[in-house]
């Protein structure tokens, strides 16, 4: 363990130990970790992991506003500065990121949080704030400590009802900035793979553009230069051949909307589930030469995660129809029906394939995907049901409270 890691448990183990001992505070602790390491679990962004550790933080502690700060590598820059308590508008007219100085940069230097009631008292401060920005004065700074470095810090200020945070603020705050650090690098591992993904899936979408857009371009040229030569001296095959350079061409149109429609990106938080889930399952179909159809009723307000959670097992499902099965067609739904304690929101595809045994030991250990659908309804509060056997097809089902 590093000198870093054993002064930050000292924090932990020393004062603030009994600052935690008070069953609510305890219980507020617990939740805003639940909350932090939930995010990481359920696969989010970077950014929104660092948007609810910054809000866990806030109302943990009873803040006003709430930051969480990220710097580069190396120079004076915030890589990430994430606020909670600010309007969009007001962090418009702030401008760009804040630069790592003063009391900011001081919390990423040294390992120690840092209180005082007063901020514009500090030395360290330096009148940095733009013409727009809200008066502050209390101030609770904690930095982020992983494996010995400081990759980050909580900014908190104006402690609501009180003028300045507490010895118990600042214990919570500490204990939340260790298990920050790890949901940090699991969402910055996330994010790694997800661009690793991409990288491969452009390397993918190239050699399918280059196999099968060559030879269609080869062809057209040919029966052009074709009807050239013929077109003296027989009007009637360079008929022909100008009926093939149309039909060739119709068939390039067509597969060049399909690769296009693949690589158009979608937007789960600005397009809403129903929408994105529905492109993308006709994107699916459509490059499978299979029919997908999409019924959708009724749909509540659902939180983002639990959106993102669906959509992921409805693609697996519809994947593993289309690529494994050898379904001739595939139906989804999603709708909300009466359960046993409320509304449930049920997500079912069903196909025609040649359906698997569900149980079988093998099947799990070759489909991870199976697996992971189970992990994301429990996430959800919710489970899962596979019905399938040889020949018989599949019904995938999920159900969780809507």
């Amino acid at each position: 363990m590093s000198r870093i890691d054993d002064q930050r448990d000292d924090l932990i183990d020393g004062d603030g130990q009994a600052a935690l001992d008070d069953p609510a505070v305890a219980a507020e602790v617990l939740a805003a970790l639940s909350n932090a390491v939930r995010a990481v679990s359920l696969g989010s962004s970077l950014e929104r992991v660092l948007h609810r550790l910054a809000a866990s933080a806030r109302d943990l502690v009873g803040a006003r506003y709430a930051a969480i700060g990220i710097p580069e590598p190396e120079g004076e820059e915030f890589a990430r500065f994430v606020t909670v308590g600010m309007s969009d508008e007001l962090i418009a007219r702030l401008g760009p990121l804040p630069r790592t100085h003063g009391l900011l940069d001081a919390m990423l230097v040294d390992p120690s949080p840092y209180r005082t009631p007063d901020i514009t008292q500090d030395p360290r401060f330096r009148g940095w704030w733009p013409a727009a920005h809200p008066e502050m004065r209390s101030f609770l700074g904690v930095p982020i400590v992983s494996a010995g470095d400081i990759i980050g810090a909580f900014y908190l200020t104006d402690k609501e009802g009180a003028p300045a945070f507490t010895d118990a603020d600042e214990a919570a705050v500490v204990l939340l900035a260790s298990h920050a650090a790890i949901a940090i690098d699991q969402a910055r591992l996330f994010e790694d793979s997800r661009e690793l993904a991409l990288v491969e899936e452009r390397g993918r979408l190239a050699r399918e553009l280059h196999d099968a857009m060559s030879q269609s371009l080869f062809s057209l040229q040919l029966a052009a230069e074709t009807a050239t030569t013929q077109l003296a001296d027989d009007p009637a095959a360079a008929r022909r051949q100008l009926d093939a350079v149309r039909s060739l061409a119709t068939r390039l149109a067509a597969e060049l909307r399909t690769t296009v429609d693949g690589l158009r990106p979608t937007d789960l938080e600005r397009d809403g589930l129903e929408a994105t889930l529905r492109d993308q399952l006709t994107v699916a179909g459509r490059a499978h030469g299979v029919p997908v159809t999409f019924t959708t009723t009724g749909l509540p307000a659902l939180d983002p995660d639990a959106e993102h959670q669906i959509l992921r097992i409805a693609q697996e499902a519809v994947t593993n129809a289309l690529r494994h099965a050898g379904a001739g067609q595939v139906d989804v739904t999603l709708r909300t029906e009466p359960g046993k304690d409320g509304r449930e929101l049920v997500l079912r595809v069903v196909d025609d394939g040649r359906g698997f045994d569900p149980d079988a030991r093998a099947v799990r250990a070759r489909r991870l995907g199976l697996t992971s659908m189970h992990e994301r309804a429990a996430s959800l509060g919710g489970g899962l049901t596979i019905r399938s056997s040889p020949g018989a097809g599949t019904a995938v089902e999920l159900r969780c409270p809507a």
